[in-house]
């Protein structure tokens, strides 16, 4: 509204003037945009703003820098596979995080009730929280997105590749654990480790197989 209508009619403009955004919003913007478009360069930024603030509620909520470092990963898979899922106009992102960290929190609190608790655990929480510091960023993204990305393999491929990385089996132990034909592990060995590749190495995401 001009300044002559204020002097001409004696009304004032009503409302408060638009915000500009900070840099740092801008900042926010440009990660959720690379988030949301698979860019692990953006969710590797992402990790490491956020990351150290997951895994310090983790640890204070549960009391084991091992199990924070679990639950951790675990926020960070959840966002990698429900990116789309989050809206800017809801909240920061950062808040979104803190929501999935406190979701991850209950479910590990709640395991607990369903295995036996050791002895040995009880009174460790403060040595723990100021013990171990959080896992290297580059080697939770590479968890996230390597688990991510087995999910999504064909079941026979996926079983063979977790018995290789997981249980440490050569291909002749998958072959006899299995009951499958040597090159039968052979084979899913190779395809699935190149669909490993592209899916890593292009941020792409298919489908889980069945």
């Amino acid at each position: 509204m001009s300044s002559t209508f204020t002097r001409d009619t004696g009304v004032r403009p009503t409302g408060p003037p638009p915000r500009a955004r900070s840099s740092a919003e801008d900042d926010e913007a440009e990660l959720v945009r690379g988030l949301r478009a698979a860019d692990q360069d953006a969710f590797a930024a992402v990790y490491r703003r956020w990351g150290p603030l997951v895994h310090t509620m983790a640890t204070r909520s549960l009391g084991d820098s091992h199990e924070a470092e679990d639950v951790t990963q675990q926020v960070f898979l959840g966002a990698w596979r429900g990116r789309d899922g989050y809206h800017p106009e809801r909240g920061s992102l950062g808040g979104w995080l803190v929501g999935i960290t406190r979701r991850k929190i209950v479910d590990a609190l709640a395991a607990r009730t369903r295995r036996p608790t050791p002895h040995d655990t009880v009174g460790q929480g403060d040595e723990d929280l100021v013990g171990r510091p959080a896992a290297a960023p580059d080697d939770v993204l590479d968890r996230v997105l390597l688990v991510d990305a087995l999910s999504r393999l064909p079941r026979s491929q996926r079983e063979v590749l977790c018995m290789a990385f997981y249980q440490d089996l050569t291909q002749a132990g998958i072959a006899e654990r299995t009951g499958l034909p040597l090159g039968t592990v052979k084979s899913h060995t190779r395809r699935g480790l190149h669909r490993l590749r592209t899916a890593i190495g292009q941020g792409v995401r298919t489908e889980p197989q069945g």
